[in-house]
């Protein structure tokens, strides 16, 4: 499999290698029937992998199949990436987490927040609590995304531009500046929204480091966990040839090729979006979660001699961190009509299961977890030292219930 090879017996690790073919089996239907283009898959379990396997195309109509190298948009898949950078300046003092925003974006100083009326006439009130980091790690400042298309304000994201990009020409400053300009959905820290808030925290890591966001990705992350295929756009033509092509569903189970956006990542970008501008092979993005990961002989924050964060930062990060232990259904806005976060509250950067049973799928209490607007998803669960990765690229998310179904068939694996 190349760079993303199998590394381990899975029954030296606590996997039934008969029962961790029942994945393959089960997706590699979901291509054949043309519902997915193609689909890799990463389940590793005590720092070593034990199962990686891939099916279908990363392009349809020039008939190239998905390979151990082949490069997927991970889009927010980026948000831990963005979060750990930010927790890593957290450790150097560059800033607390109840620090004021404004003082790293002087336009966050004098947000307002809508009460009432549409998106063409907007009644707002000045914020009764100012923008903190913490609000921006935890999606709890009142931002939102052009895309959710539930509340007027998505709307007036849409209509300055900022739906599933921004505006031609537009850099990271000056997005942050527009939003600090529309008004927030909600008085900061009273619920959980999905939104730009992690773009608008690479902002913050830019002031802090005093370094653009994808040189700090770059020296502090990427290359000292050898993630040497990721970026935010690609890097040569041979790059190119190894991406994925982005679909949408069709009528009759088909899938719709989506060029215009997919387009996007063969350039070099103005704006780097630490909510959703990267571009990783599985290789790589695995190696980020193995960095995370609790075992024996890697402590959480550090990989292969490597240290990005202490064991008791990534800790931190992965508690609940809404009001009053709530999970996202109670506390949030729904992202989609089915939007499965009972039981899923949320810590600095990644959903965090707090009661399985309320999930309704088989899964560990403190497991880490998020995914990609193309379908992409990842988790960690540090009790059974497992983590978990699956790529394909369709949009949006929410079209199938791709996400539950590969917990139950990994966690049927476990014999140990």
């Amino acid at each position: 499999m190349g760079g993303l090879k199998a590394e381990v017996d899975p029954a030296e690790v606590g996997l039934d290698p008969a029962r961790l073919r029942r994945i393959d089996r089960h997706f590699a239907r979901y291509v054949d029937d043309g519902r997915l283009p193609g689909w890799l898959v990463a389940v590793s379990r005590q720092g070593r992998l034990a199962h990686v396997s891939c099916y279908g195309s990363r392009d349809i109509e020039a008939g190239l199949p998905v390979e151990a190298d082949t490069l997927w948009r991970i889009y927010s898949m980026t948000k831990p990436i963005t979060s750990v950078a930010a927790m890593m300046l957290y450790e150097e003092g560059a800033f607390d987490l109840s620090d004021r925003v404004s003082t790293f974006i002087p336009a966050f100083a004098n947000v307002r927040v809508y009460t009432g009326g549409s998106d063409q006439r907007q009644v707002t009130v000045p914020a009764s609590e100012p923008v903190r980091i913490w609000h921006l790690l935890t999606h709890t400042a009142g931002l939102t995304y052009g895309f959710l298309r539930v509340h007027p304000v998505d709307a007036l994201y849409r209509a300055a531009g900022f739906e599933w990009s921004v505006p031609r020409g537009m850099d990271l400053a000056t997005a942050c500046e527009a939003w600090a300009a529309m008004p927030l959905l909600f008085q900061p820290g009273t619920e959980w929204n999905y939104s730009v808030a992690t773009d608008v925290l690479g902002r913050v890591i830019e002031v802090a480091s005093g370094q653009r966001l994808d040189e700090f990705f770059g020296t502090r992350i990427l290359e000292p966990l050898g993630m040497t295929d990721t970026g935010f756009y690609l890097g040569d033509d041979a790059a190119a040839d190894r991406l994925a092509a982005l679909y949408m569903p069709a009528a009759g189970s088909k899938t719709a090729r989506l060029d215009a956006m997919g387009r996007v990542a063969r350039k070099p970008v103005r704006m780097n979006s630490g909510g959703g501008g990267l571009l990783a092979t599985g290789a790589d993005y695995h190696r980020f979660l193995h960095m995370l990961l609790d075992t024996p002989g890697s402590p959480a924050g550090e990989l292969d001699g490597s240290r990005l964060l202490s064991s008791r930062t990534v800790g931190y990060m992965a508690r609940n961190h809404l009001p009053g232990g709530l999970d996202l259904e109670t506390f949030g806005r729904p992202l989609y009509a089915e939007s499965p976060f009972a039981g899923v509250g949320f810590g600095l950067g990644f959903g965090v299961v707090i009661d399985p049973v309320q999930s309704r799928v088989v899964c560990s209490e403190g497991e880490l977890t998020w995914g990609g607007a193309a379908s992409t998803t990842f988790w960690i669960d540090q009790r059974e030292e497992l983590a978990v990765a699956f790529y394909t690229q369709l949009l949006p998310s929410s079209t199938y219930r791709i996400r539950p179904q590969l917990r139950q068939l990994v966690y049927q694996a476990l014999t140990g």
